[in-house]
């Protein structure tokens, strides 16, 4: 018996020991790869934080600049926080919400009160917007489309942007996630599905951004 497993096939625990080897090295490599990629994805947080905030500061006058180049690092935080975990955190939006009415404050300071006032009644709009086609999705697919975090997102949105930009960046969003969605689903061959999953905040948190530059340019001129 001893000769026979001298130099044949291994014993069984043998056999075990090298699975468990084999499966701890397995695991340990998923772990690798998935840790670097976390630290990627924090990387390109950092750096379209740093270049969008950079851009505000660059672009545009200050004191709006200074106010633009916080939006700019909310927004990045809320699209990296949604894409990894489907949350807009409350924090980041209410933040995002106050400094959005301090921003109105400081555009018209014969009046401050009014500016403040329009800021927060335009989000308001928007948000009871956006709640109602929650609603109404909801009601007609039975089963969520929009989360409250997004709803939460269009005040914030409401609060930065005047009324001729705010569809802009709804589409813009809408036409990125599109986009997104399906270039991921052709680079992976297989087909779209309906029903499926996005974080809307990573492309609507971007627009709105966006879409601020764009409005505090063409005031300039």
């Amino acid at each position: 018996m001893i000769a026979a497993h001298g130099r044949g096939e291994p014993s069984r625990p043998e056999q075990s020991s090298r699975t468990r080897g084999g499966d701890r090295a397995a695991v340990a490599r998923r772990v690798l790869v998935a840790t670097r990629g976390a630290r990627l994805e924090h990387a390109a947080a950092i750096a379209f934080g740093a270049a969008t905030g950079l851009a505000s500061l660059i672009l545009v006058p200050r004191p709006a600049g200074y106010f633009g180049c916080a939006l700019a690092l909310l927004m990045i935080a809320i699209a990296f926080v949604d894409a990894r975990r489907f949350v807009i955190p409350n924090e980041l939006s209410f933040a995002a919400f106050v400094l959005g009415l301090a921003d109105a404050a400081s555009q018209d300071f014969a009046d401050p009160g009014a500016s403040v006032a329009a800021a927060a009644l335009r989000g308001a709009l928007v948000g009871l917007a956006f709640f109602g086609l929650r609603e109404a999705y909801r009601g007609l697919r039975k089963r969520q489309g929009i989360g409250l975090g997004d709803v939460k997102l269009a005040v914030v949105a409401g609060v930065w942007l005047d009324w001729a930009f705010i569809p802009v960046a709804v589409e813009l969003a809408a036409l990125s996630a599109l986009a997104a969605y399906g270039l991921g689903r052709l680079r992976a061959q297989v087909p779209m599905r309906r029903g499926a999953r996005l974080p809307f905040g990573l492309f609507f948190a971007p627009a709105i951004w966006i879409c601020w530059l764009l409005e505090a340019r063409l005031n300039i001129f």
